[in-house]
């Protein structure tokens, strides 16, 4: 699995010739640059233009399997559970997704622009994640220490941040007592890459 970061919460992850996106931009945002790439299927945390930009993930006649809510999927080679939980993006209480994905042999928690530090149960219930995508930059999702306390919460082995600017992931690495790690263009993850390891974050240049 090949992990990129675009801006803001969208984060693309290949293996093979399957594309997921996660949270691909509108171009209606006022926050981030609009997704501009084209997926196999869109995974939508909020019904906001920062994160439901499904229109810009498709490509000519090829448009994605669009999941925008609570439920459970099975596309291509991929399997998804999402569950509901709270956010306050842009100052207002809405409704965030979260998603359990396995693809590629691995697993990723995607929080979205989670804004409660009270995750559904069958969240917590399971196993631990290979890779953690979560919120650091606060605007009414986690804050940086929020994002830290969940992270060592939910035991991953690799986590990645998102919705950051220069300050907040400079606090969130404090919080992590990652203060040396630096920006990396992609991740590249395989099953056997995991193994050992505890909460190793990984910074994902925009």
């Amino acid at each position: 699995m090949i992990l990129t970061y675009h801006t803001g919460a969208c984060i693309r992850a290949q293996a093979g010739d399957t594309t997921l996106v996660f949270a691909p931009v509108s171009k209606k945002s006022k926050n981030f640059k609009q997704t501009n790439f084209g997926a196999d299927v869109a995974l939508v945390p909020l019904n906001h233009p920062d994160m439901n930009g499904v229109e810009e993930a498709g490509r000519g006649d090829k448009q994605p399997f669009v999941i925008s809510g609570p439920g459970e999927y099975e596309v291509k080679d991929m399997t998804a559970a999402a569950f509901a939980s709270g956010s306050k993006w842009e100052g207002e209480p809405r409704t965030n997704t979260i998603y359990s994905i396995h693809f590629d042999g691995l697993s990723v928690l995607y929080l979205g622009a989670l804004g409660d530090l009270d995750l559904p149960g069958d969240v917590l219930e399971m196993d631990a994640p290979d890779v953690l995508i979560l919120p650091v930059g606060g605007a009414g999702a986690l804050t940086p220490a929020e994002a830290q306390k969940l992270a060592v919460k939910l035991e991953s082995k690799i986590v990645i941040p998102i919705l950051y600017d220069d300050k907040t992931l400079k606090q969130f690495l404090k919080e992590a007592g990652e203060e040396g790690t630096k920006p990396v263009d992609k991740l590249t993850l395989k099953p056997r890459d995991v193994v050992g390891k505890e909460s190793e974050v990984v910074v994902l240049s925009a």
